[in-house]
């Protein structure tokens, strides 16, 4: 069995791009997502009970919609990623309150880590 790393604790949030936010949006909705906000500029949070939430964003034509996955860290400065783990970007604070790292996996895969702002 894998030892598990500490300082990361489940999924956060899944950051999914589209190219029609309305569409996705009433998508999410008709599977039991509730939009918590919107942005003006096409993003939006949803949420469905207590698991992770959807973030969702639209993005131009021209790119593919992606998707990336977040895992929550309670404390940021505590983390040490493990093994395997290239970092991309440290923890960084967002303008949404939290602050966030990227790492990249072993196939190329970009994830985000989320923790809460410092206080």
């Amino acid at each position: 069995m894998t030892e598990r790393i500490e300082g990361t604790d489940g999924i956060e949030a899944l950051f999914l791009e589209t190219r029609n936010w309305g569409r996705t949006a009433g998508f999410l909705q008709g599977l039991g997502f509730e939009l918590e906000f919107e942005t003006d500029h096409g993003s939006g949070l949803f949420r469905n009970g207590g698991g992770p939430y959807v973030f969702l964003v639209e993005v131009p034509e021209d790119r593919d919609p992606g998707l990336r996955v977040a895992l929550k860290v309670p404390d940021a400065d505590a983390f040490r990623p493990g093994p395997g783990v290239e970092v991309v970007e440290p923890f960084e604070d967002t303008h949404y309150g939290t602050r966030e790292m990227t790492v990249r996996d072993p196939d190329g895969r970009v994830w985000s880590l989320q923790a809460p702002a410092k206080k």
